[in-house]
């Protein structure tokens, strides 16, 4: 999902400015509507455990690009299953920022788009897992059904994204399309392995039982 160098330059990044401060501070209300002070140690942990975890999610694992950007398994509805909205927020913005710092400078003029990139389909997650998990269900016991439908919601809000800001910074033609469609299609695949791995990690801390650095309702509702 990362937006390849040169795509978005010039004045219009001024956008990807905006749209990445109107998501800091969407989080940032969360935090403040949801957590109480005994909270922050606790937030702090996961949202550190997220940080690491993003890291490796793009700068170990698997990536290719694609089009105009890159395929990553980024497991955004695997973080917040398990760690709650703000921590996963919050490690996938401090894990971007670390891997382009460290790894990938290039990278760090597209910071903000990218960013808007991965958070504002977590927030969507969010909205549909209140309206898609009964509130007597514990995240342990999802369906594979319900993870796919997560999964897919924010795979595709992601794919969306990526979409919006290539035919903004280009302009809508052929080629545009065509690098969108191609990556589309590629980064979609994910979406048949990223609801095993949710399921399979809400298994895992469910038999190892109760943690709590896990967030609470991976166990009871």
């Amino acid at each position: 999902m990362h937006i390849e160098p040169g795509v978005v330059t010039g004045a219009k990044l001024f956008l990807s400015y905006a749209t990445a401060a109107g998501a800091a501070t969407y989080v940032t209300r969360e935090a403040i509507k949801t957590l109480h002070l005994g909270d922050l140690p606790v937030t702090l942990a996961r949202a550190v455990a997220a940080t690491a975890a993003v890291f490796v999610f793009f700068e170990v694992f698997p990536h290719h690009a694609v089009g105009v950007s890159e395929v990553h398994l980024i497991l955004g509805s695997t973080l917040f299953l398990t760690l709650g909205l703000v921590p996963a927020a919050i490690g996938l913005a401090m894990g971007l920022l670390l891997q382009g710092l460290f790894f990938a400078p290039f990278d760090l003029p597209q910071y903000f788009m990218n960013v808007t990139t991965l958070l504002v389909p977590l927030f969507a997650l969010s909205a549909l897992a209140k309206r898609l998990i009964a509130p007597h269900t514990a995240y342990a016991d999802i369906t594979y059904r319900q993870a796919l439908v997560l999964s897919t919601a924010y795979q595709g809000g992601v794919v969306a994204w990526v979409a919006f800001w290539v035919l903004y910074g280009e302009g809508v033609s052929a080629a545009s399309l065509v690098n969108v469609a191609t990556f589309g299609i590629a980064y979609m695949s994910v979406i048949l392995l990223e609801p095993l791995i949710d399921l399979a990690v809400l298994a895992g801390a469910k038999a190892i039982g109760r943690n709590r650095f896990v967030l609470s309702r991976v166990y009871t509702a």
